[in-house]
């Protein structure tokens, strides 16, 4: 993400304040205050009045450190009068220290306004529609300021409940007030959304947002929603329309007098003018906002706009200028206490440094970045911090830099793995606590702790960082604590590219399709060599010579969907056949999954057949929805896989469940005390709920009457209390899902998290033949022994030989506990 994000998540101006005693969204100047109480003598509800109206004006001209003396002075006048008239006075206190970006005394001011609204609407049932809007007009500034701290997960919270206020109390009254504040609430949440990085999301509040502002013609609320939604689409890089947004934006901030939004709005301006090329054009945009957040006292958006410029100078090799730029933002940042600028300024500057060959001093400023955005994150949901991790990863690849700069590569492996999956790791320390409410804290591994899980787990750790596109680091771990590492030069191997290619080249297609006899081999076998000499032959020397022995792949990105099984080297070996293959998102998910195991019990396969068994295949297929308005279509059958149900029931010595009886409530009954599960039915990837949390599992329907009955969703998976020791899913393309720095977000994470020790997932979908003869070679070879990554091996070595392509055998991987 452009660093555009400092200002997105920062700026957004405080001219939106909806009068508590008037509405000044239709006059430049508000009414008089209310007379207010008989206790005030008549002179001093006269000047209280007076330097009421005299703060409104300074306010709005921008000027805030003079309005705050007005305020103050008035607020002293007005203490024994009535308290909706003290509370409108400190929510325009609140409203200047957030515009001075000092938003813990703002928080502080609203509280003392907000505990008086509570009161008047308790005490008069004639005010309690005004005071109700008003608390929900306090909410909505607290959770601004929390935007601004950082808080993110304190923020949504406040903003939800000032938008339930409002819709309550304009659905009853038809109260202009709500409405309005309605709109300007929906604008902030879409802001929060948008430095989330949730664009989709942002815009859904956003529109209306800016919709609601014209219906009511609030026009500071129209330009604000504008301004956003532009910078939504600058995120998206979309700037011919980021700037059909913004440059109208810019004259309602003009025709209104808003200088806080004016600054705000061309400083957006300048950025997409950046992002185009268009260096000079953004400098000019930029010397105009510190112009006047310099006269005005705007210095969260001064410090954003000198962090811009920083940014300029430095791609232009200026970094005498750079250096200083940025340490003028960072001591702007820290008196300002704005946490996630700071982050961003530390991470600009930790580059800048790390550019000019002083890795020490970078690696200083990059860690104390990444304590920063670590301390963000609580209150935050799961699916948030997936996102807001995508924002920040940029730190941790820097650091790593850093560190193999100074040659330390241990260093360096930490920060990879604290890196690594850090919201799917938070979820399943959680998930695993015995206090799911209060988990423990997380502490990163150290080097220590991760040689001595290489060691427990008898296996060889390979761990991949994609730095950039053209730089690639891989640490190996070996079961005697040797740390080894190579950097992989990546300028004429594009790793996205390879990894798509060679997916297209395996002629992937969906389970029930007959198989493509003319898929042409050449390109497969070229694709795959062509992974194994960017991934495997670097490090082969370190890898251990016994196949038995364990090797476990930590991939990352794109990473996740490549089928290292069927990676070949030179001499046309495949992998399989000379390494016994794992994979996990991180090493600390595979020392999460293996004290669950340990809990769990070392049940042996044999005693885990029967009653324990959870097996489905091919059941009444559910019609599906996908897109709102669309006809629902029902998928189609599987009857390849209701023939491996039946064959792994026998084997496992219990009764499939199939057709109709295979229903979602009948599924769910039995998952939470199955030990081991297997699913032969359709897996998809849509994301049906929004959530974030994309895949669902086809079920047979339970005529709920409800959109996409039968569907077993990724997050309903998540609430599960599973207590299996393994779970098969034998579906189409049940390993992938949304691929993020957090890993893949989709089935597998969900069924992890809800407990399961252990996952075997396929990245495609397999025809419904070698699907069979796999699954029944993998139990039978847990008879014979039940370390499941030595069954899976000897089961794919074994297919091979029937069906020689890798799009048959291939597709399968186990993640976790062995």
């Amino acid at each position: 993400m452009d660093t555009g994000l400092l200002y997105r998540l920062l700026s957004i101006p405080a001219t939106l304040l909806l009068s508590l005693t008037f509405d000044h969204q239709t006059a430049k100047i508000p009414v008089e205050m209310p007379t207010g109480s008989a206790q005030i003598p008549q002179q001093e509800r006269t000047e209280a009045s007076r330097l009421y109206k005299a703060g409104v004006q300074q306010y709005r001209q921008g000027k805030l450190q003079e309005a705050l003396k007005t305020f103050g002075r008035s607020l002293v006048l007005v203490r024994n009068g009535k308290p909706e008239d003290k509370a409108n006075i400190l929510n325009y206190i609140g409203q200047i220290y957030h515009n001075l970006g000092q938003d813990t005394k703002a928080v502080s001011f609203y509280q003392q306004a907000l505990a008086i609204f509570k009161q008047v609407g308790d005490q008069s049932q004639d005010r309690a529609n005004t005071s109700r809007t008003n608390e929900g007009i306090t909410l909505s500034n607290i959770g601004l300021s929390y935007q601004s701290l950082g808080e993110y997960g304190k923020a949504l919270k406040f903003h939800s409940s000032a938008l339930a206020i409002f819709k309550q109390v304009g659905n009853k009254s038809q109260d202009r007030l709500a409405r309005t504040s309605e709109g300007t609430t929906l604008t902030y949440i879409g802001a929060l959304y948008n430095s989330l990085g949730e664009y989709p999301k942002a815009l859904r509040f956003l529109e209306p947002g800016l919709a609601i502002s014209r219906e009511v013609r609030n026009r500071s609320g129209e330009g604000v929603a504008l301004r956003n939604i532009g910078e939504v689409y600058d995120d998206l890089q979309q700037y011919p329309k980021a700037l059909s947004f913004l440059q109208p934006a810019l004259q309602i901030a003009k025709l209104e007098g808003d200088r806080f939004e004016e600054a705000a709005t061309l400083l957006s301006l300048g950025v997409v003018y950046n992002n185009q090329g268009q260096q000079a054009k953004a400098l000019d945009l930029y010397q105009q906002v510190l112009t006047i957040c310099q006269k005005l006292g705007y210095r969260r958006i001064e410090g954003a706009t000198l962090h811009k410029m920083a940014m300029v100078a430095q791609n232009l090799k200026q970094y005498p200028k750079a250096l200083k730029l940025y340490q003028q933002v960072l001591g702007i940042t820290i008196e300002q206490q704005d946490l996630p600028a700071e982050a961003l300024t530390r991470t600009s500057f930790g580059s800048a440094l790390l550019e000019t060959g002083q890795a020490a001093a970078a690696a200083k400023m990059l860690l104390t970045a990444i304590n920063i955005w670590e301390s963000l994150r609580p209150g935050l949901t799961d699916v948030y911090k997936v996102s807001i991790f995508e924002t920040q990863a940029k730190t941790y690849r820097q650091l790593q830099q850093a560190f193999i700069a100074q040659g330390k590569i241990n260093s360096a492996l930490e920060i990879a793995e604290r890196g690594r999956s850090k919201a799917f790791v938070e979820l399943l320390t959680s998930r695993l606590s015995q206090n799911p409410k209060n988990p423990p804290t997380i502490k990163p591994l150290t080097i220590n702790q991760i040689q001595l899980l290489a060691k427990k787990q008898k296996a060889t750790l390979v761990e991949y960082s994609i730095i950039s596109d053209k730089l690639l680091y891989i640490w190996v771990v070996k079961p005697t604590g040797v740390v080894s590492f190579k950097q992989v030069d990546l300028t004429s191997t594009p790793l996205a590219q390879l990894v798509s290619s060679s997916r297209k080249s395996l002629g992937l297609r969906g389970r029930g399709i007959p198989a493509n006899a003319s898929v042409d081999a050449v390109p497969q076998i070229s694709k795959l060599k062509q992974l194994h000499k960017a991934l495997i032959e670097p490090i082969a020397k370190s890898l251990p010579t016994d196949p038995n022995q364990r090797v476990i792949f930590i991939p990352q990105n794109e990473l996740l969907l490549v089928p290292f099984p069927a990676l070949k080297d030179q001499n046309n070996n495949y992998l399989i056949e000379k390494h016994n293959i794992l994979t996990a998102p991180a090493i600390q998910v595979l020392q999460l999954t293996s004290e669950k195991r340990e809990r769990l019990g070392g049940d042996t396969f044999a005693s885990l057949q029967g009653k324990d068994a959870l097996v489905v295949g091919n059941p009444i297929m559910p019609s599906i929805v996908t897109k709102t308005g669309e006809k629902p279509q029902q998928l189609p059958t599987l009857p390849g896989a209701e023939a491996e149900a039946v064959e792994v029931a026998k084997l496992l010595k219990t009764k499939p469940m199939t057709g109709k009886v295979a229903t979602k409530a009948s599924i769910l009954q039995q998952m939470n005390k199955a030990r081991i599960i297997h699913l032969a039915t359709h897996g998809l990837l849509d994301d049906f709920k929004g959530l974030g949390v994309p895949g669902a599992i086809a079920l047979a329907p339970d005529h709920t009457g409800q959109i996409n009955d039968g569907l077993l969703t990724a997050d309903e998976i998540l609430n599960l209390n599973l207590n299996a020791v393994l779970v098969v899913l034998s579906a189409c393309d049940t390993g992938e899902g949304r691929i993020t720095g957090d890993g893949v977000v989709g089935l597998s994470r969900s069924l992890i998290s809800a407990g399961a020790s252990s996952v075997i997932v396929s990245l495609w979908a397999v025809s419904d033949d070698s699907t069979e003869f796999l699954m029944t070679k993998f139990y039978e070879n847990l008879r014979q022994n039940p370390d499941q990554a030595v069954a899976l091996r000897n089961a794919m070595l074994t297919t091979m030989k029937q069906y020689s392509r890798p799009l048959d055998w291939a597709a399968f991987t186990l993640i976790g506990e062995p």
